[in-house]
Order: structure tokens, then C-alpha cells, then sequence
């Protein structure tokens, strides 16, 4: 009888908790639900971001006064009357009217309803802004060959310099559309004592007092200073570089104060190395074909290095620049019957001593290797290195840096897809001796540079994203003075050597709107040290994306 009350009372509960109506899940906390709006002009250039003004309703876009920003293209009424915008929205929130073009000269209002339901008025307007920039960005003395190394922390100039100094011009780059008083561009001045300036912005309003000093800066002991990671410039190759071709830039070069980008089948553009701004073309001549200036690379010393695809364009052929002006010249020819030309590696001097290293594809694991002894290249031939330790190996995507220009036996790095790892090899035993584990195999690691810098060893890899969905195109800086920190995973962010990163799909082709994704999977890397050994500079592009200049120092502040 007992057993039977108890089954009854079960029963029960069970229909009345069956009969209730589910709870409503709300979040706990109600939002507005608007991030920001993005504006661009019709065409797709620009990208202007409006977020919520604090303590009101009001959505302001700023557009620069000027556009390109580095232009006297002045931004006009008119042309900010019809605009395409989008809306960054949180989760379960809608904007009503839908957005497409705005007249950001007048008051437009939306309605955003947030996750709760609740109904927000918005105002969005925009305003042509000058320039609140007023920075002193590089200081030179050419005539005494002095390079200022700029602490913009405490906004003083330091030339490192023994002895007196005559009365000189100075070049100097400034925040654009920025005045500077006294101009030494204009005035030799005594650097012997210290000579201040004043930086005022475009606005007339903000201005920065910077002091020149005859000095000698501290160094750290060891390595880059930690967070002085600077973002030098950010270029989309389409709208603010000008290639119209989509899928075919895929090299890049540091060649003394210029990055020069090689596009397949056109003339190489090259590129101010601190603004990012086009300076202009070189003239590739005969070179210049879809699958002859296939890539580009340069040297430490700024010397340019060509390459074309081979056995697809006859023999595998090297081609030399000395700087940006000068015409090419056959380096290297070698018909050995091997595909090979997608990417090469230099490092060192080809005037003085250089290895020069091109993955063989679709080969197990070998590569060519050519040495330059005291500018004179070995043999047209190169040695064929075999080694060993990878999973997989590769077949169209590889670069291979050595550490060393001039000893055959140094380590070097490999970055690979289909293993999708970063390695590093024994250059005596070609024995991959410790590599980092695998990453996402839906993307492509394919790019590799390494560099000495302040008692410090350094490597960069990428990691390509061809596709319009997921999310890659990232940039890692790892110190490898060690192998001791060289493990872990650089994707879940668990590799101790890394000291430095870019937050993923920034800057890749995904970044870039409309998207034309990277079909084909390519990007580079390089490094760069200044002349003074104060600053470190890493340059990094991701095909249908952007260009990028970091800068990196070790000044002891």
C-alpha cells in the first residue's frame, strides 16, 4: 500500500512540473546592444569607426580632413553625403532601418533593439576632423651622418654622437599635415646643446615639445623591450597601394629604407619603410612576367633577389638588384629538372657572404643551397641538402632560413604545410632537433625570416588564411637564442619563446572588405635591424590584404 502512495505522489509531481511554461532565457545584463559603425567611402576606400558617444545618443563617425591621410585631398561635404556604412552589433541585435548608404553631413536615426527587446534611439552623424597627430616620427642629420633614435615616452631625441657637431639641416618626418618649430629643415641649428621643438597637429590645438640631445642612449643587455611593439603603418595592398591584381602578390623585400612588394607579372612597387607610403616602381624589364618575377627577397645588406618558377618558366634563375633603381641581373641559373622558385631565403651579404636556400617541391624533404664567399658565388649548381624529422614534408608551401650567412653548418628553420609546424633543424646532422606542434592544418604556415639583435636571436612565421571562413592570417616573433623555450603551440598560445603577436584576422584578406579570399595561400615575413642596432623592425604581408611594419627597440627607459 505504501509502495502505491508513493508512485502516486511521483505522478503528480511529475504533471504539474510537466505542465509549467519554460523559463524565458534573457541575458543578466541588458545591453544597447551597438558597437560601432563603420564608414567607407562608396567605392570601398577608407574606413572610418563611430562608436557611442559616453552620456548621449550620438553615434560620430570622424573623417580625416584629409584622405589618404597623407594627401591634400581634402574630404569634402559632398563627399561624405552618401556613404556605406555597417554596424557592429552584439549577439540577438537587429538595427532598424536596415543600413546600407548615409548622408553623414545630416543627424540620421536609428533604432537598435537589444537582446532584451528593449529599443534604443541612435543619432549618427559624421565629422570632418583635422589631424590631433603631432608626432616627430624620424630625425636625421645627413650631413653628419646621424640618425636620432626617438624616445617618444619621454619625447626627447638622442643623437649619439663624440665630439662637436657643425651647425646642420636636418630631414625630418613628421605626423602628416604637422608643423614644426623651429624647422631644421629649414634652419641649421647647433645640436652641441639641446634644441627643443614644437610639433603642432593639423588642428592647430595639440602639440608635442620634443628635446634634441647630443647622447648616447642606454641599451637593455639583452633583447627587445617588452611593449615597445609599434605599429608603423597598415596598407591595403588594393585600396591604399594601388594593385588592382588580386592573387599574385606574394613576396616582399626590405632593401635598405624601402620594402618593395613583387607582384607576378608586373613591375615591383616599393614602399617608404616607416610610412608604408608608395614611392614607386622598378622596372623589371624582360623579368617581368606572370611566372618569371615569380618572388622577391632581399639581403641584409639591401641587395634584391628575384626568382622565377621553375621547371614552368625553363631553368630556375636568380636575379639581382642592388637597390630600387638599379636594372636586374642574372645571379643564379641552374636547369635541375626539380619544381622549385615558390619561395627563396637569403642570409647575409651576396657582396660578402650569403646562403641562399629554395625548398624543393613536392620532394620529400630537400632543398637547394647555394654559398657566396666573399661575393663570388660558388657554383651555378647548387648543393642538394636532404633532411629529415618532419612528418609529411611539403610540397608547394616551404621557406627555409639559415641562421648564418657564411657557415653551412649553422641551424636553420623551416616552416612547412602539410606538418604545420615551425621547425628547427641541426645544420651539421639536417636533423629537425625540436619543433614546435602541429597547428590547425585548414591554414598555411609558408613564411620564415630570422635575425641577430641586441645579444639576441630572433624568428618570424606566418600562418595564411585562404579561405572566407575560420580565422588565421596571424604573425608570430619568437626569440630562438635558445631552444629551451621552443615548445608548445603557437596557436593556443602556449609557446614560451614567443615574445610577440598579431591578434588574428586583422590583416589578412578576410580584414579587407569586399573580400577576395587568398586563394592561393601566400604571404612573406622579414626582418630588419637599423643601422645604430636601437630598433628592430618586422615586416610582414598577407596576399589580397595588407602590408604591415612593426616596429620593435631596446633602449633602456
Amino acid at each position: 500500500m505504501k509502495r502505491n502512495i508513493f508512485f502516486t505522489v511521483i505522478l503528480l509531481l511529475v504533471y504539474l512540473t510537466g505542465c509549467q511554461e519554460p523559463d524565458e532565457l534573457l541575458p543578466s545584463i541588458s545591453r544597447a546592444g551597438i558597437n560601432s559603425i563603420v564608414a567607407t567611402f562608396p567605392d570601398g576606400t577608407g574606413e572610418f569607426i563611430g562608436t557611442v558617444q559616453e552620456g548621449s545618443n550620438e553615434i560620430i563617425i570622424p573623417i580625416p580632413y584629409f584622405y589618404p591621410v597623407s594627401s591634400d585631398n581634402r574630404v569634402t561635404e559632398e563627399m561624405i553625403s552618401k556613404m556605406r556604412v555597417r554596424a557592429n552589433l552584439d549577439d540577438n541585435v537587429t538595427v532598424n532601418p536596415p543600413l546600407l548608404y548615409m548622408d553623414l553631413t545630416k543627424e540620421n536615426v536609428i533604432f537598435v533593439k537589444d537582446q532584451v527587446g528593449e529599443i534604443h534611439e541612435y543619432i549618427v552623424r559624421g565629422e570632418i576632423r583635422k589631424s590631433s597627430e603631432c608626432e616627430i616620427k624620424e630625425f636625421k642629420i645627413p650631413s653628419l651622418g646621424l640618425t636620432g633614435v626617438i624616445n617618444e615616452a619621454t619625447k626627447t631625441i638622442s643623437l649619439v654622437a663624440i665630439g662637436d657637431l657643425e651647425p646642420a639641416i636636418a630631414e625630418v618626418t613628421l605626423s602628416f599635415h604637422a608643423t614644426i618649430s623651429p624647422d631644421p629643415r629649414e634652419q641649421a641649428l647647433d645640436y652641441n646643446n639641446e634644441v627643443e621643438f614644437v610639433v603642432t597637429a593639423h588642428d592647430g590645438v595639440t602639440q608635442n615639445v620634443y628635446t634634441v640631445k647630443k647622447e648616447i642612449p642606454e641599451k637593455l643587455p639583452y633583447g627587445i623591450r617588452s611593449g615597445s611593439a609599434k605599429l608603423m603603418f597598415a596598407k591595403k595592398l588594393k585600396a591604399d597601394i594601388g594593385i588592382t591584381v588580386d592573387h599574385l602578390t606574394g613576396g616582399l623585400a626590405v632593401a635598405g629604407d624601402y620594402i618593395v612588394l613583387n607582384t607576378r607579372g608586373e613591375n615591383s612597387i616599393y614602399l617608404d619603410a616607416k610610412t608604408g607610403e608608395k614611392i614607386g616602381e622598378i622596372d623589371l624589364g624582360s623579368v617581368k612576367g606572370n611566372l618569371t618575377n615569380f618572388y622577391n627577397t632581399a639581403d641584409k645588406a639591401g641587395n634584391i633577389l628575384i626568382c622565377n618558377l621553375a621547371p614552368n618558366d625553363g631553368a630556375f634563375k636568380v636575379w639581382k638588384l642592388s637597390d630600387v633603381s638599379g636594372s636586374p641581373e642574372l645571379l643564379i641559373e641552374w636547369d635541375g629538372g626539380v619544381a622549385v622558385g615558390r619561395k627563396i631565403s637569403v642570409q647575409g651579404d651576396i657582396n660578402g657572404n650569403a646562403i641562399i636556400t629554395a625548398p624543393i617541391l613536392s620532394n620529400g624533404q630537400q632543398f637547394a643551397r647555394w654559398t657566396i664567399s666573399d661575393g663570388n658565388l660558388s657554383s651555378q649548381t647548387p648543393e642538394i641538402i636532404t633532411m629529415s624529422g618532419l612528418a609529411k614534408g611539403w610540397t608547394t608551401n616551404c621557406d627555409i632560413v639559415y641562421t648564418s650567412g657564411s657557415d653551412v653548418n649553422s641551424d636553420y628553420f623551416v616552416a612547412s604545410y602539410s606538418d604545420n609546424t615551425f621547425a628547427w633543424v641541426d645544420g651539421t646532422t639536417n636533423q629537425v632537433k625540436q619543433m614546435l606542434e602541429s597547428i590547425s592544418v585548414n591554414y598555411i604556415q609558408n613564411a620564415v625570416d630570422f635575425i641577430e639583435f641586441n645579444n639576441a636571436q630572433y624568428a618570424t612565421v606566418n600562418w595564411v588564411n585562404s579561405f572566407t571562413w575560420g580565422a588565421a592570417d596571424m604573425v608570430w616573433l619568437l626569440d630562438v637564442t635558445t631552444s629551451s623555450n621552443f615548445t608548445g603551440n603557437l596557436e593556443t598560445g602556449t609557446c614560451p619563446a614567443v615574445v610577440w603577436e598579431t591578434t588574428r584576422d586583422t590583416y589578412g584578406a578576410k580584414a579587407v572588405t569586399p573580400v577576395v579570399p587568398n586563394a592561393n595561400g601566400t604571404g612573406d615575413v622579414a626582418l630588419k635591424v637599423s643601422e645604430d642596432g636601437f630598433y628592430l623592425y618586422l615586416y610582414f604581408m598577407f596576399t589580397n590584404g595588407y602590408v604591415v611594419g612593426y616596429q620593435f627597440d631596446c633602449i633602456d627607459m
